[in-house]
């Protein structure tokens, strides 16, 4: 098995279902522009209430990514 390097990014999804879904939301947009994601770690989670409701969860995540070599 080679030897792999990985990069390290930030984001942050959010959804009105579920921190979950708000995970879902971030790793599959990212993954529409990043190639090789390999892992995830959630490094935050919060929410938006509104009128004592929970109206959106959001969840900042490090994603990391395989780069490619040559």
């Amino acid at each position: 098995m080679p030897d792999h390097v990985y990069n390290l990014i930030e984001v942050v999804g959010s959804s009105s279902l579920s921190s979950d879904d708000a995970i879902r939301n971030a790793i599959e947009t990212t993954a529409k522009t990043v190639r090789h994601i390999d892992w995830f770690e959630v490094v935050e989670t919060r929410g938006h209430v509104v009128d004592g409701k929970v109206a959106h969860f959001q969840v900042t995540l490090k994603i990391g990514f395989r780069l490619e070599s040559s």
